[in-house]
C-alpha cells in the first residue's frame, strides 16, 4: 500500500525515470513498424514495453493477458497526455473539489471518501487508440500494438452519491473532470473531459481509490481516478482533483476537437477519407484475442492443443466466442470462463488437435447486445476502435 513516506522516497526515482527512456539491455520486438521497442523499468511497474517518456505511455507486454482475466497492477499499461504529471502527492493532504451548477460545494478528502459506502466493480481500461499502429494506411498517433489496456477490479465511490450530497442543480447538462497533470507549454490545452448529467449519475461511474485490493499505483492515478465502465480510457482520468457541473455542452479541445469518431455506424471512413461530421468517441466496440500462442508460433502436430484468450465490450458482456483454424471458412464455439461481470474481460478456451501444416487461427466474440467483430478492419483517421477478427498464424510439425 502506498503512504506519504514511501511517495517522498519514490519521488527521486520517479523524477529520473521521467527523464530519457530507463531503457533495460531488452528490447520486444512488435509485428508492427520496425518492430523493436525498448523494454523499460518505472516505479511499482515490471518490465514494460516503452513508447514515450515525456509524458510516459508504456504498454503491457501481450503475453500479461495470458495470466489471467484481471491484468495485475504492475503490468497495467500507462497513457498521460501532459507532460507535466505529479511527482509527489500527499494522500493526507490530497482533495478533490466539486463546484459550478451545485447547491452545496464540495472539498473532500481521500479519508472522508474512503469513509463513504464503497462500491466494487471489474472493468476494462482500453485507450482509444490500442492497436493503432496496426492501421493501414498508417495513421498519426502512438504507434501502440494490442497491449494498451487492461482489466482490474475497481474500488470507490460512485459519482452519483458524490454530486447528490453536492445537490445538482436544475439546468444542469454535463460534468467536467480535471486531474493533477498539467502542460508544460502555455498553448498546450489543459486536459479535461466531460460526461452527460445523466451518465455522470448512473451509479456506475466511479472515483476509485483502489485497484485489485490495492491503493492505485501512482501511475495509473494515484490517489484517486475517475473509472467510466465501458467507455474508453479517455475519460478515466487520473489524479482526480476537480469536479465541475456546468449548464452547457464543454467545449474544451479534448472534447471538441480531439478524441473524435466518424458520426456513423461503424465509426469508419473509406481508407484515407477525412470523416463528414464527427462526435466524441464512447463505448468500446466487441474485442477478442487469441493470448496463448503468438504470429508465428510452431506447435505439436497431431497433439491436443488448448487454445485460450479473452473477449469483452462496452457493457453488455459477451455472449460467445468462436475460433476458427482454417482462415475462417469454419468455426467452432469456445468454452466460456467464469462471467466476472458485463465491463471486465472474458476468458475463452477450445481444445484443438491440428495436423502438420500451417494454420490461421482467427477469434471472433458475439456480444450480448448482438454486435460481432467484422472480418476485414475498419479504418478512421485518428486510428480508433480497431475489433478486427484478429489472426495468428502458426505451423504445427
Amino acid at each position: 500500500m502506498i503512504n506519504r513516506r514511501t511517495l517522498i522516497q519514490g519521488s527521486s526515482a520517479l523524477a529520473a525515470a521521467f527523464g530519457p527512456l530507463q531503457a533495460l539491455a531488452q528490447t520486444v520486438k512488435l509485428p508492427i513498424g520496425n518492430g523493436d521497442r525498448p523494454l523499460v523499468k518505472y516505479p511499482q511497474k515490471r518490465p514494460m514495453i516503452g513508447l514515450t517518456s515525456r509524458p510516459p505511455q508504456l504498454e503491457t507486454p501481450f503475453a500479461v493477458f495470458n495470466e489471467g482475466a484481471i491484468t495485475p497492477n504492475d503490468a497495467f499499461f500507462v497513457r498521460y497526455h501532459l507532460a507535466g504529471i505529479p511527482l509527489e502527492i500527499d494522500p493526507d493532504t490530497f482533495t478533490v473539489e466539486v463546484k459550478g451548477k451545485v447547491d452545496k460545494p464540495l472539498k473532500l478528502s481521500l479519508a472522508a471518501l474512503k469513509s463513504m459506502p464503497s462500491v466494487e466493480i471489474v472493468a476494462v481500461n482500453q485507450c482509444s487508440g490500442n492497436s493503432r499502429g496496426f492501421f493501414e494506411p498508417r495513421v498519426a498517433g502512438g504507434q501502440s500494438a494490442n497491449g494498451a489496456m487492461g482489466n482490474a477490479r475497481w474500488k470507490g465511490v460512485p459519482l452519483k452519491a458524490i454530486l447528490a450530497q453536492a445537490g445538482v442543480q436544475a439546468g444542469a447538462k454535463q460534468v467536467t473532470f480535471n486531474g493533477l497533470d498539467t502542460p508544460v507549454a502555455d498553448k498546450t490545452p489543459d486536459f479535461v473531459k466531460a460526461l452527460d448529467i445523466d451518465h455522470a449519475r448512473d451509479g456506475e461511474v466511479m472515483l476509485a481509490y483502489a485497484m485489485n485490493g490495492q491503493d492505485i499505483p501512482f501511475l495509473n492515478g494515484f490517489p484517486l481516478r475517475l473509472v467510466v465502465p465501458g467507455y474508453y480510457g479517455t475519460y478515466w482520468m487520473k489524479h482526480l482533483s476537480e469536479i465541475n457541473v456546468i449548464d452547457t455542452v464543454f467545449d474544451g479541445f479534448w472534447m471538441k476537437t480531439a478524441y473524435r469518431i466518424p458520426d456513423n455506424d461503424c465509426a469508419c471512413t473509406e481508407p484515407g477519407t477525412p470523416p463528414k461530421t464527427t462526435i466524441p468517441i464512447g463505448r468500446f466496440s466487441v474485442r477478442s484475442f487469441i493470448t496463448s500462442l503468438t504470429d508465428g508460433a510452431k506447435i505439436k502436430a497431431a497433439g491436443a492443443t488448448v487454445l485460450k484468450g479473452i473477449a469483452f465490450d462496452g457493457g453488455t458482456g459477451i455472449k460467445d466466442v468462436a475460433v476458427s483454424t482454417d482462415g475462417g471458412k469454419s468455426w467452432q464455439p469456445a468454452k466460456l470462463g467464469q462471467d466476472l461481470g458485463k465491463y471486465s474481460f472474458r476468458e475463452w478456451t477450445l481444445p484443438v488437435t491440428l495436423a502438420a501444416g500451417t494454420y490461421a487461427l482467427k477469434v471472433r466474440a458475439t456480444s450480448n447486445g448482438g454486435k460481432t467483430q467484422p472480418m476485414e478492419p475498419l479504418w478512421n483517421p485518428a486510428g480508433y476502435m480497431r475489433n478486427v477478427v484478429e489472426t495468428v498464424n502458426v505451423a504445427a510439425a
